[in-house]
């Protein structure tokens, strides 16, 4: 298929996931039952940031133009993908990349996040039949040209061995963090909440640490993230709040909480569900506070990510800071 067919294409995706057909929220049921952290509303909120930042046909026109992308490619690799779960459509970038490219795709999808990419690929080949053997969704992934993986730090050392006689890119477990300086409005830090709580605060662009100042008031931003109150109706997310306050009793820990979040001074940029680690910092460059920048997916705060855009990447965002359609463009 042309590469100008196929953003058309896309632009028309972008209409239906936001029309709702019946079997597009059907998809949607089947996500939410089959992953509880699934929230509909956070669904909804995945699929509007992606109509918004990557279904665009002027957008990805000049995404395709920047890499001279041909309209046709004569000699298609096929990619395997590997897609992560732990937010709605995470691995979706990695699919669009591929279909831009202008390569075959197979898709070991996650058990997690199965049944809204597999609703998608299913659409796009009922509009274009000629798709059926360029983009797959298979249980194994085998005899593919290249790999791209996404996982845990455990699962990347697997990939690592599996894949290493193949091009390939292996995306390990990241965080992102905010930088707070206390001049921030309230319009901002309602926004930080979004960046901190939205998908339960399960993604790689999601906030889990704060660094600020010495003497910082806190009191604001707790006030700001009681929106997000309603958590506690969830059962998943209260068991692990309820745990994690009470590792931090038990500890003799010194806490702050909203009675939804806790938030623990801790030098590590990973927290677990329902806490907000946070460092104080005193040296002129805030950035030298992050402690391993390696594992950082994006920083949040005046002078870097705006406020409320974390979870709003677009097409040249890419994962660990990799350029994956630089890697698809040379294989």
């Amino acid at each position: 298929m042309k590469l100008s067919r196929k953003i058309a294409l896309l632009q028309e995706l972008g209409e239906y996931l936001v029309y709702e057909s019946p079997g597009w929220l059907r998809a949607q049921s089947q996500a939410s039952q089959e992953n509880p952290w699934f929230l509909p509303s956070f669904i909804r909120v995945s699929v509007h940031n992606l109509r918004e930042q990557m279904l665009q046909a002027e957008t990805l026109h000049d995404w395709a133009r920047h890499y001279a992308i041909p309209e046709t490619r004569n000699e298609p690799r096929t990619v395997g993908l590997v897609m992560a779960g732990n937010i709605p459509l995470v691995g979706f970038h990695d699919f669009l990349s591929v279909f831009i490219s202008g390569h075959q795709q197979a898709i070991k999808t996650s058990s997690k996040d199965d049944a809204l990419i597999r609703h998608i690929v299913d659409w796009l080949v009922q509009q274009e039949p000629s798709l059926t053997g360029e983009i797959r969704i298979q249980p194994m992934l085998k005899n593919c040209d290249a790999y791209i993986a996404t996982g845990s730090d455990n699962s990347a050392r697997y990939f690592e061995q599996y894949f290493q006689k193949y091009p390939h890119i292996i995306r390990r477990n990241r965080t992102s963090v905010a930088l707070l300086d206390g001049s921030e409005t309230a319009m901002e830090l309602d926004a930080l909440a979004d960046d901190i709580q939205l998908f339960f605060g399960l993604g790689c662009r999601n906030v889990t640490q704060l660094h600020v100042p010495e003497g910082y008031d806190f009191v604001p931003l707790l006030e700001a993230l009681k929106k997000y109150g309603y958590f506690l109706e969830h059962h998943k997310y209260k068991h692990n709040f309820d745990y994690n306050l009470t590792i931090q009793i038990m500890n003799n820990q010194y806490y702050m909480t909203n009675g939804s979040v806790l938030f623990s001074e801790n030098p590590s940029p990973f927290s677990p569900i329902g806490v907000v680690n946070y460092q104080f910092f005193r040296e002129p460059d805030k950035l030298s506070a992050i402690s391993d920048p390696a594992k950082i997916q994006c920083v949040v705060g005046h002078g870097h990510l705006p406020f409320g855009q974390a979870q709003k990447p677009g097409l040249f965002n890419y994962a660990d800071g990799v350029d994956t359609m630089d890697f698809l463009k040379y294989l």
